[in-house]
């Protein structure tokens, strides 16, 4: 925006709106949506839209940007509340969302847009939060040591594949994989 400002209140509203339309309409329709198009499903004119992001690759970033905020402050409060189930309320939140809101990633992957690129840091602000979450479980010996962030990445990844049989299927899956990042009897955390 150009301003270190705080937003007037209607403006942080009508940024929030936009950012959560834009991420529902890329992930539905891809990068080709027309600002003109989020707008309207916003409820907000373009001229909102370029007030807040100039560029339609600014407009990916926020969205990103917004998604992996909102994802590791729910994720560091629940580290605060507690830390030794934080890893698995997690893991449950992120198979209920969606396994931490991917849609729109894939969807900007597949139109060949570079989520690195739009986004930076992103994904170093997930990776450090499930560090985190992972290292405070098995500091509490509620998770396994032998397990890494890599580990768990690979886990919420397939949580978002059983998304397609039904919230069901996603939960006892989520169940299982919690039963297997447990400390198993015989064996410290």
């Amino acid at each position: 925006m150009g301003t270190d400002r705080p937003l007037r209140a209607d403006a942080a509203r009508n940024r929030a709106r936009v950012l959560e339309v834009a991420y529902d309409l890329f992930a539905e329709q891809g990068p080709g949506v027309p600002i003109d198009e989020i707008a309207r499903r916003a409820g907000v004119g373009p001229g909102t839209v370029y007030r807040h992001f100039p560029t339609k690759e600014s407009l990916f970033e926020a969205v990103i940007e917004d998604r992996v905020r909102s994802i590791v402050d729910k994720a560091r409060a629940q580290l605060a509340a507690d830390p030794a189930t934080a890893l698995f309320e997690f893991l449950y939140d992120a198979v209920r969302t969606g396994s931490v809101d991917h849609g729109m990633v894939e969807a900007m992957a597949g139109y060949g847009v570079d989520m690195d690129t739009a986004a930076p840091g992103a994904e170093a602000a997930f990776l450090g939060v499930l560090t985190d979450l992972l290292a405070a479980g098995q500091q509490a010996g509620t998770v396994r040591t032998d397990i890494g962030v890599a580990e768990v990445k690979v886990l919420l990844t397939m949580c978002k594949a059983s998304q397609r049989h039904g919230e069901g299927v996603a939960d006892r899956l989520a169940a299982v994989i919690a039963d297997g990042l447990r400390p198993r009897p015989s064996e410290p955390g």
